[in-house]
């Protein structure tokens, strides 16, 4: 069948897209082409080897372990009302401005997602807090439904950051030095959404009324109460890049210490508990059956040696390296119109990473090309998290405020894409904003 290598690997992927088409869950709709494809370019006896080893192969994966302790550590964090108290933080600091209920709600999304990893909690959690506030004291839907899901990105855009885990994993990268390319491109977003709300306040302030200043009493004693997750950022990712323990370990570091400050708060019951361990089993699990999926699919694809076909190809058009990658990252924002995140790194990223690897870019070693392309890609897959027609952040916000159409949050979400946009071109254009830390933290 190897004649016939080519077409079969289209056809998987025409096939993929018609079962997502139909709504096919996405682990589903990878698997089953990819296990068509597998015994057509072998043979029963072949695939049912495959099938037999590929699942104990990829859960048995030490490195991935880290995915349901970050995972835990937000979950714990959430039910432990830590989002609130860094919600109360941040709106006491900024709220009196115009726009500063929505810039707190950004504020407290970065560092709700430096104890988190994941958008879409990020997006879930912050809205319950900021949400009712915002509307509470006459902010229009538009602007605070646009804040919170832009807000939610930094969940992924700012370490701990699950698509950067699986993507150190699929390309063999260091999880710690990804974690610090990450830092900067990440509080860059954060700054750059909080000057969109700014600017959008001031050309329409009948979207964001100014609201009464805090004393300088309620400013210290609302700072003061987010003391706990400053406790547990710098205990896990000040061990981690001291090398006093792996990032997986970190993982496990913070997971622990969410739980004792969400018991010593009070504020974790027994319910919150269950829902914690509930919430993270089954995103877990989501996560792993994608995994499955994407490993099928990708097996046949090695078979068809599509990977070495467009690497090839790649290589050999007449266009420049930058404009290669550019084109990359315009696939990536597509795409992430129809898939999320994880699925489009797990299909994708054994393709692309070697295409790109081979290109000489700025001059970089293998290991920061492969850094920098690494940051280059989150920042594009969050793009797709609030861009139309199916930005998984505005759904989740949405959800939770349902008396806001959801048109409205897309219209209010335009000038946060167009940032998007600019963000990522500096990025491209400068290597050094997403290596200035990797160097300041692992350069002895």
């Amino acid at each position: 069948m190897m004649q016939w290598a080519p077409q079969i690997g289209l056809a998987m992927f025409v096939a993929m897209v018609l079962l997502m088409a139909v709504r096919v869950p996405i682990a589903a709709s990878m698997f089953i082409p990819g296990l068509v494809g597998y015994w057509l370019m072998t043979d029963s006896t072949n695939t049912l080897n495959f099938l037999k080893g590929s699942a104990v192969a990829r859960l048995t994966v030490y490195e991935l372990s880290v995915i349901p302790l970050f995972l835990l550590m937000g979950q714990f964090a959430t039910q432990g009302g830590l989002s609130r108290d860094l919600f109360k933080a941040a709106a006491a600091v900024v709220g009196h401005v115009r726009g500063g209920l929505a810039m707190a709600s950004v504020l407290s999304a970065g560092a709700f997602g430096a104890v988190c990893g994941s958008s879409v909690a990020t997006s879930a959690t912050i809205t319950q807090v900021a949400y009712p506030e915002m509307r509470r004291h006459g902010y229009q839907g538009r602007l605070s439904t646009a804040s919170l899901a832009a807000g939610g990105t930094l969940g992924i855009l700012i370490p701990p950051s699950v698509p950067l885990v699986v993507y150190a994993i699929l390309t063999e990268q260091n999880i710690a030095k990804l974690f610090a390319a990450a830092i900067v491109p990440g509080v860059v977003a954060m700054l750059g959404y909080i000057v969109v709300i700014g600017l959008y306040a001031r050309s329409r302030p009948e979207m964001a009324p100014l609201t009464p200043a805090s004393t300088g009493v309620e400013k210290i004693s609302a700072i003061f109460r987010i003391w706990p997750i400053v406790a547990v950022f710098f205990v896990v990712f000040g061990g981690i890049y001291g090398g006093v323990f792996s990032p997986t370990e970190g993982a496990g570091v913070g997971a622990v210490m969410t739980l004792l400050v969400g018991l010593f708060k009070k504020e974790l019951k027994l319910s919150g508990m269950q829902a914690a361990l509930l919430s993270t089993a089954e995103t877990t699990a989501m996560v792993f059956m994608i995994f499955l999926g994407a490993d099928m699919m990708n097996a046949t694809l090695a078979l068809t040696e599509m990977p070495k076909m467009v690497a090839t190809w790649v290589a050999g058009l007449p266009v420049p390296p930058l404009g290669i990658v550019t084109a990359v990252l315009l696939l990536y924002i597509l795409l992430g119109c129809v898939m999320d995140e994880l699925s489009m790194l797990l299909l994708t990223i054994p393709v692309i990473f070697p295409a790109v690897m081979a290109l000489d870019l700025w001059g970089l070693s293998y290991e920061l090309k492969a850094l920098w392309f690494g940051i280059l890609v989150l920042m594009t897959v969050s793009f797709g998290l609030i861009a139309p027609p199916v930005g998984l952040n505005v759904y989740v916000v949405n959800n939770l405020a349902r008396d806001v159409p959801m048109s409205e949050t897309y219209k209010g979400l335009a000038p946060f894409l167009v940032w998007d946009i600019l963000r990522l071109a500096v990025l491209l254009m400068v290597p050094s904003l997403s290596l200035w830390m990797v160097a300041q933290l692992f350069t002895r």
